[in-house]
């Protein structure tokens, strides 16, 4: 077991959630309140996407980034932000017998440096890299990251002193994080995120997740989480099997049956279940040395 862990609250998400729930935050205002929500609760790092105020819809404006960043670092609340660069590699194909063209009302395809303008305009401590191109659940989307897109990008992201959270879905995504690793285009200590449970990438049963956990490179600093009703449970998964957590609501809309949840109630009931197995939760300052992060701009 981790004796010593990190929670990261995933505050708000891409996915098409704004409406099963009104804690869901949208605004930027409403988002950096869910960082600092989450921040006070015992989360050591917030993970953030924006989205559009007047849709909901997820967003890689950066004038949203710049307003939730700025409202949380100007707060006075000390949390780690980790900045999304999963946006802009969305394909979406047309149904059935047509699959082209793709979708132009749901595909947004750019490169490495649009998809880091806000990354290097703001410079967090923390941006994800998704590690690999998945069917991604139902329908048509296909999650859309190559090899070469990736290199690129984890280059200027290695240039800006930013710490890349690599994000892997399935077993080729994390041959693909010990590629960079041994290529010497991610710093040390490698930040694994292991995202399970989300069709069709790994299942989240404790054997694939111990399978990943045995593949991790030398000395890699990892969480993991799985989404909706299994993300309670996975954060004493994941510290049993020796990593962090997260949890929030762009994975998990709920806190018990019937009961929907807030950023703020997920992470203290992660902490609970952490301090309840007789582990201790880290808090930001103690995760800068772990994961050797430069500090807050």
């Amino acid at each position: 077991m981790n004796p010593s862990t990190f929670i990261t609250c995933a505050v708000t998400g891409a996915g098409d959630t704004a409406g099963r729930s009104p804690h869901v935050p949208v605004t930027p205002k409403q988002i950096a309140d869910a960082c600092i929500e989450a921040a006070g609760a015992g989360a050591a790092i917030a993970h953030i996407h924006v989205r559009d105020p007047d849709t909901g819809r997820a967003s890689r404006a950066l004038p949203l980034y710049r307003e939730v960043v700025d409202r949380v670092r100007t707060s006075g609340t000390d949390v780690i932000l980790n900045l999304t660069a999963g946006m802009g590699g969305d394909v979406v194909f047309g149904a059935g017998e047509h699959p082209l063209p793709l979708d132009p009302a749901q595909t947004d395809m750019v490169g490495p440096t649009e998809r880091l303008a806000h990354v290097a305009a703001l410079r967090p401590e923390i941006c994800t890299l998704d590690c690999g191109t998945m069917n991604f659940a139902l329908g048509d989307y296909v999650m859309t990251n190559t090899p070469a897109t990736l290199r690129a990008m984890a280059r200027q992201v290695q240039a800006l002193g930013v710490r890349p959270e690599l994000e892997v879905f399935d077993a080729g995504h994390l041959v693909f994080v010990n590629d960079l690793v041994k290529e010497g285009l991610v710093d040390g200590p490698a930040m694994v995120q292991l995202c399970l449970g989300i069709p069709y990438g790994a299942p989240d049963d404790p054997l694939t997740l111990m399978s990943l956990v045995h593949r991790l490179p030398a000395g890699a600093v990892w969480s993991a989480f799985s989404i909706g009703r299994r993300q309670l449970p996975y954060v004493a998964m994941a510290a049993l099997a020796g990593g962090n957590v997260r949890v929030g609501l762009e994975d998990n809309l709920w806190l018990d049956r019937g009961v929907l949840a807030t950023n703020g109630a997920l992470v203290e009931r992660a902490a609970t279940v952490l301090t309840a197995m007789g582990g201790s939760v880290m808090g930001p300052a103690a995760v800068r040395r772990l994961l050797n992060l430069r500090g807050p701009a």
